[in-house]
């Protein structure tokens, strides 16, 4: 069957298939595209001697001030282990800070500092600048289109999280 047949309407809807190589393709630029998305992060990030699950913390307390621990675990899909790795480095250099519980003593709420809310501003000023460039050179049916193939990828449990993150900034 030719491409042309393949991608026909068919019952008013018209399918997609892809081949595996534009597949290859497609993966080949999410890599290089991420590559670039958070270069300009890793840069700014050398500088403080941290790594991206530094900047993935920062990013997502600014987001949610006061979240706990255990949501910023749930997020980020990391160990206890793994997370207080990071936050006890940042808690450390005045980035972050943890206060227990009001109702739960057992719970650490996480804001940041003045001095960790200027390092996400930098951080996330670099990748919006970069977004906003990408975006305008697409157009708005690209961006969209994008949104949704994002939004298609994600597991069920992420998707949620996600929409979650979404509706509490409104």
């Amino acid at each position: 069957m030719a491409d042309a047949d393949r991608n026909a309407p068919i019952g008013g809807e018209t399918l997609l298939f892809l081949t595996d190589e534009q597949l290859r393709q497609g993966i080949e630029a999410m890599f290089f595209a991420y590559r670039g998305f958070t270069a300009d992060p890793d840069r700014i990030l050398a500088e403080y001697s941290y790594g991206r699950a530094h900047h993935r913390a920062l990013h997502f307390i600014n987001g949610a001030p006061g979240t706990t621990v255990n949501n910023l675990m749930s997020i980020l899909g990391v160990t206890k282990q793994s997370l207080n790795r990071v936050l006890r480095t940042l808690i450390g250099d005045g980035l972050v800070e943890s206060r227990v519980g009001r109702s739960d003593k057992r719970e650490r709420h996480l804001t940041l500092t003045e001095k960790g809310a200027e390092l996400e501003r930098a951080l996330s000023d670099a990748q919006r600048a970069r977004m906003r460039r990408a975006y305008r050179d697409a157009g708005p049916e690209a961006v969209s289109g994008f949104k949704r193939v994002l939004e298609a990828m994600m597991d069920p449990e992420m998707k949620r999280q996600y929409s979650a993150l979404r509706e509490g900034r409104g």
